[in-house]
């Protein structure tokens, strides 16, 4: 039986995310994040508390744009689903605990980021007759201009899997 919470946490990232396929294709990101609480002393000077560790998993899109875009030390903010779950090893009982995220991204109390929107790509069977025109339109989108917190101005972002600098293209 499992119990799910609602949950929201801010930490930092311990590990670059691990991400998996399972057998059906689904993308699936193993995170996991450290909270620190800080703790004021009676002299009125603050000290980091006991780190407490969270597991954290994402699936499909989620997964794959916080692989790419997250990484080890990384402060995140994370919302999704405190998940408890009983089982048996060895004939002990035991459980465990992980927050099935809803959404990550990246804590701005500690810096800036620059938002890149990710082309829709749709799962196409072996009769869908529609890939073409999702993909145009998906080509479309990737190619128009995304906005810059930064510089306040808008940057037009290359389709993706085009070559970009020296990174790879697949």
């Amino acid at each position: 039986m499992s119990t799910k919470i609602p949950i929201s946490i801010a930490g930092n990232l311990v590990a670059n995310p691990e991400l998996t396929y399972g057998e059906s294709g689904v993308a699936h990101a193993k995170l996991r994040v450290a909270v620190n609480q800080r703790i004021q002393g009676a002299d009125g000077t603050w000290q980091d508390g006991e780190p407490v560790f969270h597991n954290v998993s994402a699936f499909r899109a989620l997964a794959e744009n916080a692989s790419n875009s997250l990484k080890k030390g990384d402060p995140v903010t994370v919302a999704g689903d405190l998940e408890f779950r009983s089982y048996e090893k060895d004939g002990e009982k035991r459980e465990a605990r992980r927050i099935v995220a809803d959404t990550i991204g990246p804590d701005l109390r500690f810096g800036t980021a620059i938002y890149q929107r990710s082309a829709h790509t749709a799962v196409a069977g072996p009769d869908a007759g529609i890939g073409a025109d999702l993909q145009a339109s998906a080509s479309a989108e990737a190619a128009s201009p995304v906005y810059n917190i930064a510089t306040k101005s808008p940057v037009v972002v290359p389709p993706f899997g085009a070559a970009q600098g020296s990174e790879m293209s697949y």
